[in-house]
């Protein structure tokens, strides 16, 4: 992180935790007056390691983990679910310069069990169980989805 400037840092942080923090509080008193809701905040593997190049990211998707879990304990009594999903590298377009050519994706991809990037909806399932019936026990968590990257 050294040579990252405070407005930088700060426009990472307003940008992966201080969204977060403002979307739930614009979504959360709705669901506290219905007794009913699930919350579903998109982190990173990022924030379960630390990082050389992407140290301010990094240290900002583990700072969604703790807003899930604090979250989590502020609203369950109002029956709402707050938890994480963490993927690992899944194509998508903030990702592009890390697969979009053929050798940039097999070099992307190499360390990963399975052998290949996430695509989004990979990531869709996790989304659908945390928001359904089958994650009504769940809150305050964090989903790794990620091929195996971090195992």
């Amino acid at each position: 992180m050294s040579g990252l400037t405070d407005e930088a840092f700060r426009k990472i942080l307003d940008n992966n935790i201080v969204s977060n923090h403002w979307l739930v509080h614009m979504v959360a008193p709705e669901m506290v007056e219905r007794k009913d809701g699930a919350i579903i905040i998109v982190s990173s593997i990022g924030g379960l390691r630390g990082s050389g190049m992407l140290g301010a990211y990094s240290i900002s998707k583990a700072a969604d983990m703790q807003l899930a879990r604090n979250l989590a304990q502020e609203l369950s009594p109002s029956n709402i679910r707050v938890n994480c999903i963490a993927p690992g590298l899944v194509k998508t377009d903030f990702a592009r310069a890390l697969w979009d050519t053929p050798e940039a994706e097999r070099r992307s991809s190499v360390a990963t069990p399975l052998r290949r990037l996430g695509e989004p909806d990979d990531i869709a399932g996790a989304a659908v169980f945390l928001a359904s019936r089958a994650g009504a026990w769940m809150t305050g968590q964090t989903i790794v989805v990620d091929g195996g990257s971090t195992s």
